[in-house]
C-alpha cells in the first residue's frame, strides 16, 4: 500500500520536482580548475561557484541557464587577447566577478559580458577593468544589469568602447551601476522600454549617456558629472529623465544635455549645474520642463531651429550667465512661472509673483550666437546697456519670449 501511495504522489506532482540545483566548485587547486570547464560540468540550473584566484581565460561561452557566482577575490584575466563572457542562453546570472584586461580590436566590439539573443538574465555586482566594451547586450531582452563597477582607462574616442551598451534590447533594468574611463558611459540605441536608475556616469570621453532611436525609455536618479560631452539624447520619443543631476560638464562643444529630434517628453526635477550648456535643444518639440534647477551655467538653456510647442514652468534660474539664448526671432514655446536671479522686477501686491514680465533673452546672447569672440565683452557696460535696450524694445529676440509670471522666490 505504502509503494502505491508513493507511486500516486509521483505522477500527481510537477515534473521537475526531483530535480535541485546543484553547485560546481571551481578553484586553482580543485579538480575543477577552469571556468569553462565549470560551465560544462554543469547542469541547467546548477551555480558554478568560482573561489578567490585567478583565472587566465577568455572566450567562455555559456549555452545553458545556470548562474556563475563569484566569492571576492574571484578573478577573470582575459590577457587582453579577445572577448571573455558571452552568455548565449536564457535565465543565465553572473554575480561578484572581477573581469579585466578585455582584448581591443578595431573591426569587433570585444566586451567583458555580451549577452546575445537572451532574455531574463542578470549582471551584478560584477567589477570590470581595463576594458574595450564592458557589457554589450544585442538584441536581448528582460534583463536587469544592477550593481556593477566599470572602470576603464580611455584615452582615445577610437580605440575605447562604451561601459553598457543596449543594442536592440527592450524591457531592460540598468541600475545602480558606476561607469567612469570609457568613451560613452551607457550607450543605447534601438532599445526601448528601457530604464536607467541611480547610476553614477563620469569622467567619460565624450557622453555620459548616449542613446539614439529609443522610445518610451525612463531614466531617473543619475549622476552625469565631468564628461566630455554630457549627455545626448537623439531621434527619440515619449523620454522621461527626473531627477538626474548634470553637473560640470565643460569644453567648447560640452553640455549637460544635448536634445535632438525628441517629442513628447518629460523633462522635470533635474538639476544642471555648472555645464558648459546646460540644455542644448534642437528639432524637439512637446517636451515638458518643469521643476528643473539651472545653477551656475554658461547657457543655462540653448534653443536652436525647429523646437515648437515646449513649456518651461516652475523651474529656477540660478546665476547662468545667460539663462536662455535663441537664434530666432520667432517662439512657439511657453515660458511661465519660473524663478530667475537676475529678475529685478517688484510684487507690489505680494502675491509671490512679479508684477512685470520678465525677458530671459538678452541681445548680447544673440550676439554672441553670430559672433563667439564678443564674449570677451561679457561683463562690460556697454552690453549691460544695449541688454536694457533690447528689453524695452525689442528688435533681435522674440518679443513674445516673455515670463509673464516670474516668481519671487526659487522654488525648493
Amino acid at each position: 500500500m505504502k509503494s502505491v501511495l508513493l507511486i500516486f504522489l509521483f505522477f500527481l506532482l510537477p515534473s521537475g520536482w526531483t530535480q535541485v540545483a546543484g553547485q560546481v566548485e571551481v578553484c586553482p587547486d580543485c579538480a575543477v580548475s577552469t571556468i569553462k570547464k565549470g560551465i560544462e560540468k554543469a547542469g541547467v540550473g546548477d551555480t558554478v561557484l568560482i573561489r578567490k584566484g585567478t583565472y587566465l581565460e577568455y572566450n567562455i561561452a555559456v549555452e545553458k541557464p545556470l548562474t556563475l557566482l563569484g566569492e571576492p577575490g574571484a578573478v577573470i584575466d582575459g590577457q587582453d587577447k579577445g572577448e571573455i563572457l558571452r552568455i548565449l542562453a536564457d535565465s543565465v546570472t553572473v554575480d561578484g566577478i572581477e573581469i579585466r584586461n578585455v582584448g581591443t580590436s578595431y573591426t569587433t566590439d570585444w566586451a567583458a559580458i555580451r549577452v546575445v539573443k537572451s532574455e531574463y538574465y542578470r549582471i551584478e555586482h560584477v567589477t570590470l577593468k581595463n576594458l574595450f566594451f564592458g557589457i554589450y547586450l544585442e538584441r536581448s531582452d528582460n534583463g536587469k544589469v544592477l550593481n556593477n563597477t566599470i572602470i576603464g582607462d580611455a584615452k582615445d574616442e577610437y580605440n575605447s568602447g562604451n561601459g553598457i551598451q543596449l543594442w536592440y534590447s527592450k524591457h531592460v533594468e540598468v541600475r545602480g551601476n558606476h561607469v567612469q574611463g570609457v568613451r560613452d558611459g551607457i550607450y543605447l540605441e534601438f532599445a526601448d522600454e528601457v530604464v536607467i536608475a541611480d547610476n553614477v556616469s563620469t569622467k567619460n570621453l565624450r557622453y555620459g549617456l548616449h542613446f539614439m532611436f529609443s522610445n518610451n525609455d525612463r531614466y531617473t536618479g543619475n549622476t552625469f558629472e565631468n564628461n566630455g560631452a554630457g549627455v545626448a539624447v537623439m531621434f527619440s520619443r515619449n523620454i522621461s529623465m527626473t531627477g538626474n543631476t548634470f553637473r560640470k560638464n565643460w569644453g567648447s562643444a560640452a553640455f549637460g544635455l544635448l536634445l535632438k529630434e525628441i517629442n513628447d517628453a518629460e523633462i522635470r526635477g533635474n538639476t544642471f549645474e555648472e555645464n558648459t550648456v546646460g540644455i542644448n535643444i534642437d528639432g524637439s518639440n512637446r517636451v515638458v520642463y518643469t521643476d528643473n534647477h539651472f545653477i551656475k551655467n554658461g547657457w543655462a538653456v540653448k534653443v536652436l531651429g525647429a523646437c515648437y510647442t515646449n513649456s518651461f514652468r516652475n523651474n529656477n534660474f540660478l546665476y547662468n550667465s545667460f539663462d536662455i539664448s535663441y537664434n530666432s526671432k520667432m517662439n512657439d514655446n511657453v515660458f511661465d512661472g519660473n524663478y530667475w536671479s537676475e529678475y529685478t522686477g517688484y510684487d507690489l501686491d505680494k502675491d509671490g509673483i512679479g508684477d512685470v514680465p520678465y525677458r530671459p533673452v538678452k541681445l548680447f546672447s544673440y550676439i554672441v550666437n553670430r559672433t563667439p569672440e564678443t564674449i570677451i565683452l561679457l561683463r562690460s557696460l556697454f552690453m549691460d546697456i544695449i541688454d536694457f535696450s533690447e528689453k524695452v524694445s525689442p528688435i533681435f529676440t522674440p518679443d513674445n519670449l516673455v515670463d509673464a509670471n516670474p516668481i519671487m522666490k526659487r522654488r525648493q
